[in-house]
């Protein structure tokens, strides 16, 4: 997943790469666009904040994110139709 912080509003912006690219609108201060991309993961995909874990990345814009909770192909399924 690439994370792109300080956008001017949250949401999904396509790929960059191979990646899915995110846009937070919270800034890279702190660990807020961390927190406000695991929030936006969590409402997107309809699991709880704490089944959401960033696992590698945490200072980087590229992360992998584990969401516990949910199939991978339904999460995907969901994550490219918005």
């Amino acid at each position: 997943m690439r994370v792109q912080p300080g956008a001017s509003r949250s949401g999904l912006a396509g790929l960059h790469g191979t990646e899915l690219k995110v846009r937070i609108k919270a800034p890279p201060v702190e660990g807020k666009a961390n927190d406000a991309l695991l929030e936006f993961l969590a409402e997107t995909l309809r699991v709880r904040r704490s089944a959401c874990e960033i696992v590698r990345g945490d200072k980087s814009r590229s992360k992998v994110v584990l969401v516990r909770g949910t199939e991978e192909a339904l999460a995907r399924a969901i994550l490219v139709a918005k």
